[in-house]
Order: C-alpha cells, then sequence, then structure tokens
C-alpha cells in the first residue's frame, strides 16, 4: 500500500479513522495558477469506520524554505457524528502558529456539511475550495503480487476500494513559495495524552516499503528522520544489490520523508504527485536496484476532469481484516 495500514497492527492506533493513504499535490489541469491537494485517509471504507474523528486534527503541513518545519499548517477537525453526518471546520495558521498544534489559526471553512455518501463542496475565504466526502481510492497496486516474493500479475487490489478524502484548492500564492514541501498528519488523543501525533505521511509507498520500525516512524517529526531511519533504509538497498555509497545516496534523497512540489515545472511524482502517477512502479525500481519495474497495474479510469477529481465511491462494503497482518510482510 502507499501508507494504508502501514503500522504493525494495520492501522496506527488500530483505528482505520486516523490511518493516512496518501497525499496528492498537482496543479490544476486548465489553470497553472492554482494548486490541489489531496488528502486521503481511512483505508477501505466504510467497512473499518463511517465517520472523520471527532476528536483529531487532521493536518497539511508545509515547509517553504526547505528546512523540514512547517511553516503553514491546514488543519481539518470534524463534530462528532449525528444523524449520519459531520461538520468540519479548516483553518490556516502561518509561522511560529504552524507549528503550535495548539494555535487556532485562521478559519477558512466553519461548519461544512460532511455527508460521506454525497460530500459537499465549498468556497471558502482567499480563494480556497473544498471538497470533503467518500470517494473512490485512486491508488493502483498488485498487493498480492508484492506480497507474494514480487511475481506480479496486473491485478489491482485496490480498484474498488473507498477512502474518505479532504480535497483543498488553492491559488499558488497561498503555497508561500513556488517550491514547497508537503506532508500530512493525524493527530489525537492516545493513553492519556490530550494530542499524540498517530501517522503520517510525505512521499508514497515509503513506511510500507523502506521503514522496519513503522509506530516510531510514525510519531517522529521530519526533522529526525534521517538520523532515525537513514541507515535503516540503506541496510534494505544493500540487500536489494546496491553498493553501500549508492544506496546512501538514495536514501537521503528519500529522508526527510516530505514531498517537493515546483509550481513552476509540470506536476510529475517526485516533483508534487498526480492521482494517475504510477509511484508503484517508481518506487520498486529503486527498491530492488533495477531487477522489479513495473507491477504491470494502470491508473484508475473514474478520475474526474473536474474537482475534486477522484472518481465517485465505490457501493458496498470491504473488510480490511485480511490485509491488517499481510501488510506488514516486506519482501526483500
Amino acid at each position: 500500500m502507499s501508507d494504508h495500514l502501514d503500522a504493525p497492527n494495520g492501522s496506527p492506533g488500530m483505528d482505520p479513522r486516523l490511518d493516512i493513504c496518501d497525499i496528492f499535490i498537482f496543479n490544476r489541469w486548465d489553470d497553472s495558477e492554482r494548486t490541489v491537494i489531496v488528502f486521503n485517509v481511512n483505508p477501505f471504507a466504510p467497512s473499518g469506520a463511517d465517520e472523520f474523528h471527532p476528536e483529531a486534527i487532521y493536518e497539511i503541513l508545509i515547509d517553504t524554505n526547505e528546512d523540514a518545519i512547517a511553516d503553514i499548517s491546514y488543519r481539518f477537525t470534524y463534530t462528532p457524528k449525528e444523524h449520519g453526518r459531520q461538520l468540519a471546520t479548516v483553518r490556516v495558521a502561518k509561522g511560529d502558529d504552524a507549528r503550535d498544534i495548539h494555535s487556532q489559526g485562521d478559519i477558512i471553512f466553519e461548519n461544512i456539511l460532511v455527508d460521506p455518501l454525497i460530500g459537499e463542496i465549498a468556497t471558502g475565504t482567499e480563494g480556497h475550495k473544498l471538497f470533503i466526502g467518500m470517494r473512490s481510492d485512486p491508488f493502483f497496486f498488485d498487493l498480492a503480487g508484492y506480497l507474494g516474493a514480487m511475481d506480479f500479475t496486473g491485478t489491482d487490489h485496490f480498484i474498488d476500494k473507498n477512502v474518505f478524502s479532504m480535497v483543498l484548492e488553492m491559488p499558488n500564492e497561498a503555497l508561500g513559495s513556488t517550491r514547497v514541501g508537503i506532508w500530512a498528519r493525524v493527530m489525537a488523543p492516545q493513553e492519556g495524552s490530550p494530542l499524540t501525533q498517530i501517522d503520517r505521511m510525505g512521499r508514497p509507498f515509503i513506511n510500507v516499503a523502506f521503514i522496519e520500525d513503522k509506530n516510531m516512524f510514525n510519531q517522529a517529526e521530519p526533522t529526525q528522520d534521517r538520523e532515525l531511519f537513514l541507515d535503516q533504509i540503506i541496510r534494505l538497498l544493500v540487500n536489494n544489490g546496491r553498493d553501500v555509497d549508492d544506496a546512501r545516496q538514495v536514501a537521503l534523497s528519500l529522508l526527510p520523508d516530505i514531498l517537493m512540489y515546483d509550481t513552476i515545472k509540470p506536476a510529475r511524482y517526485p516533483n508534487g504527485r498526480t492521482l494517475s502517477d504510477d509511484i508503484i512502479d517508481y518506487q520498486l525500481t529503486l527498491i530492488t536496484n533495477g531487477r522489479v519495474t513495473s507491477d504491470m497495474v494502470e491508473p484508475h479510469d473514474d478520475l474526474l476532469d473536474v474537482f475534486p477529481y477522484l472518481g465517485l465511491p465505490h457501493p458496498g462494503e470491504r473488510t480490511i481484516q485480511e490485509l491488517a497482518e499481510a501488510s506488514q510482510r516486506r519482501p526483500g
């Protein structure tokens, strides 16, 4: 998975509401002056959960000067679910406030109705547009082939799966720079602590494929990544055929786990990430030193040309029990 079920017991905190699936950032195809950020959580929705966590903070963090520290934070919070619906509020915090989870920030959307089956498009302050609801999961991957010693058949496990999506569109100037780094995290109460970082993600397929201590990774800050996880990734790459120096250079390119995005250049991973970028082929090539270059799965054909760009949700409920343990088995 890209980041789905990336903890030893499946979802981080054993709660799919807190489980980040993917983040994407790209220019709007018909307006290069606007950027779209997609933040997906709750894998295989609604089988594991049918709501956003009402005590959690879902954050999109933006680094404007490449120091791996947030300069802008978009924070999503939700009311408890009543009559099948929740209300969402989105705030933006900047500077020191972006690094202080207890700061309120400025409200850009307030009391937006969240109906997972329908969703709602809202217009906020400073040119922001918002969608929140259940959508088709755009991630594509032959998971069975990956778990089966990379014997890929092109079977897409995610072709009929759903996620809970937060889609935010904004003018490029709202990013604070033409070149930024982004990552997402989810904070929630845990074991008596009022707010704990439960999950985080920047680049796709990093924690699942490259990291041994997944819980530590989820709770760490990007500024700690090289100190804590560089050697783990180097070992993995060396075990898959790279020499030590080459492995170190690749590992340094992956850490800190922040997705870089330059608005002046076309969006395509690793410059941002579009909904159809084949990140699995990209990362398989890195992991195996070119021995395996594709899982033979193609992008989904249900993507939309208009906001919110993600396909309509698939009907029916899916189970995640079969994958919780299997997702932790890493080939190589």
